[in-house]
């Protein structure tokens, strides 16, 4: 790296970046790769990708704006923050999305190349947007990126495609050079993916050298600013998003079980990932099947979970709905799944590259007859992977069907992960008949948690068959004896209920009882603790609670909830916790806060909310 010793350096504790183009301009892979490098270099860090559904939005149109936020800081960050120190617009139109998420007093970069008459009315503009004076609120740096990045190549022959798909990376140089963070882990990165096309690593390397000595020289950058490294555990750390981290809880799951691990699945945003990650895992005797469908891909997971295998099938939205009725078989065999559903915006094809909490319902209620099953749900995009494991050790050891929720947020949003030793994590022992077991009944409960044994097919002398028919109490047959389908109804019910004993208890941050209990559930965890922790910097009376384990509730819940005056509950939905809460505990109030607009709550919005809650008599 360059010494940028020129100009003045000055210690920041926080910053919040927001990277905004149009959805060709690579910003997704340049707020990555600058996360990436802030990770490396020692930071705790969050992000936020945010873009458009279609393939191909209208180019230069607001509509077609992509934005990737990243949050890094030398002491503990849980949110990918609420407004922008800096900002980076490609274009106009990215400009005019995102002027309102950036602090007054921000830097604004912007490509001067973009605005020209054309993508000024394509962003919907009367007039070029830079002399409205809102703008004088901000430190505007109108580089003329896409004009040096055609200097800066020039020598390398290249068509004029490939030289602007590279005008994101003089961005990042100037942005590495604005905090000081290193180049080699960029350079590296296009070494790397780049080896087989050496010319386009070389562009690479030259842009973002171009951005970076740019950004020294000009006038308008007084000073640049250092982010401390965090202090951090011992330990290997790396980058995880939720899905990856999601796939690799279930890889470590299937070796802790001993068994093979199948995903059934069929591609759908934003859950796709987890499929891709997983079907690179052949090394590790990971079974990915792209089925034709959602019911061929939960069916066939099915039918390996009754061959053995820890079976798992992934999907997002309306794809949980088409599972319903295969959820079903899973219930009345009685056979471990993993259903991941990695939520949206809906209804239907909805808001599909925006969270949202909308699916608890479904997940909790949603299948035909008495159909119970496990729901849990994963709040920061790093313990997805101990939820995935979680969920994949209840199903195995209970012989159950278990619904694991994420959302978009958690799904493509990142934070630094320390990798766990395999040898700390939990053994998983599914109740798997060894041959030579004598009088086997595929229905006989062998322990307290009411758990059926689990033989597997081709296992000598263990033969049976399982079915969607009602069965026969203990021996498993096709039974239409109405008392027997009371049994088998109340043993089904009895059986997830009993997983509350393998579950923790509910924990209360702050004061164990007192005037406001904060709860949340899911992906809303670092927000809503961000919230808490700063209002309680302000001397504010508060305590925090978030679900993780949604059904069954933990054993204390009732308990834990009753000693608090008010009780409010902040979702990304109408309120479904709360409504769910109101039903099982119907001696206790909840006061509901919440926001459907496919973007996670802000900070800024929660003190508020909690202050005027606060308030009220």
């Amino acid at each position: 790296m360059a010494d940028n010793n020129k100009k003045p350096i000055k210690e920041l504790e926080r910053v919040v970046i927001r990277f905004s183009g149009d959805s060709g301009d690579g910003m997704q892979l340049t707020g990555t790769l600058f996360s990436d490098t802030s990770a490396l270099f020692g930071n705790y860090l969050a992000t936020f990708p945010d873009y458009p559904a279609e393939i191909r939005a209208p180019q230069g149109t607001v509509g077609g704006v992509s934005g990737f936020q990243v949050h890094f800081g030398h002491g503990e960050v849980n949110t990918p923050g609420d407004y922008a120190d800096v900002l980076v617009a490609m274009n106009p139109a990215a400009l005019k999305a995102n002027t309102k998420w950036v602090k007054s007093g921000g830097t604004i970069i912007v490509d001067i190349d973009s605005f020209n008459e054309k993508n000024i009315i394509k962003a919907g503009c009367a007039s070029d947007p830079l002399n409205q004076p809102l703008y004088q609120n901000f430190n505007v740096i109108q580089a003329p990126i896409t004009t040096i990045t055609q200097e800066s190549l020039k020598g390398l022959n290249l068509d004029i495609k490939s030289v602007l798909r590279s005008k994101n990376m003089f961005a990042l140089g100037m942005v590495y050079w604005l905090f000081h963070r290193p180049l080699d882990f960029t350079q590296k990165f296009f070494e790397d993916k780049f080896k087989k096309i050496p010319v386009i690593m070389e562009a690479n390397k030259i842009v973002l050298k171009a951005g970076y000595y740019y950004a020294e020289t000009i006038e308008a950058l007084h000073s640049s600013y250092s982010v401390a490294p965090a202090q951090i555990d011992a330990g290997t750390y790396r980058n995880i998003n939720g899905n990856i981290a999601t796939a690799w809880g279930l890889i470590a799951a299937a070796e802790k079980a001993n068994l093979p691990l199948f995903l059934g699945s069929y591609p759908i945003t934003p859950a796709t990932e987890i499929l891709q990650e997983l079907a690179k895992r052949k090394d590790l005797g990971v079974k990915a099947f792209q089925a034709e469908d959602e019911i061929a891909g939960i069916c066939s997971a099915i039918g390996a979970s009754f061959a053995g295998h820890l079976a798992v099938t992934t999907t997002s939205g309306p794809g949980l709905s088409l599972k319903t009725e295969a959820t079903g078989l899973a219930v009345i065999t009685e056979l471990p799944l993993v259903i991941v559903n990695v939520q949206r915006g809906g209804p239907s094809t909805g808001l599909p590259t925006k969270t949202e909490q909308s699916d608890l319902l479904q997940a909790l209620h949603g299948r035909h007859g008495e159909s119970p099953l496990v729901v849990i749900a994963a709040s920061s995009p790093s313990n997805c992977f101990h939820f995935a494991f979680e969920s994949a050790k209840i199903a195995l050891e209970h012989m159950t069907p278990v619904i694991l929720l994420t959302d978009g947020f958690l799904a493509n949003g990142s934070e630094p992960w320390k990798i766990p030793v395999m040898e700390d994590l939990p053994e998983i022992k599914p109740p798997i008949v060894k041959e030579g077991t004598t009088d086997y009944q595929p229905y006989r409960r062998i322990n307290d948690s009411m758990v059926r044994s689990w033989a597997v097919p081709g296992t000598k002398g263990l033969e049976h068959r399982l079915g969607g028919l009602e069965k026969m109490s203990i021996t498993g047959t096709v039974s239409y004896v109405p008392e027997n389908h009371q049994v088998m109804t109340y043993e089904r019910e009895e059986k997830v209920n009993l997983v509350v004993e393998s579950i923790p208890d509910l924990k209360i941050i702050g004061e164990q009882e007192g005037e406001l209990l904060l709860i949340g559930w899911g992906g809303t965890y670092g927000h809503l603790y961000t919230a808490y922790r700063e209002l309680r910097k302000e001397g504010v009376k508060l305590s925090f609670a978030h679900f993780n384990y949604l059904r069954p509730l933990p054993a204390n819940t009732h308990d834990a909830l009753k000693r608090f005056k008010k009780l409010l509950v902040c979702e990304l939905n109408l309120g479904q916790l709360a409504n769910y809460l109101r039903m099982v505990y119907q001696d206790l109030e909840f006061m509901k806060y919440n926001k459907i607009q496919g973007l996670p709550f802000t900070v800024i919005e929660l003190k508020e909310k909690i202050k005027k809650v606060l308030e009220e008599k």
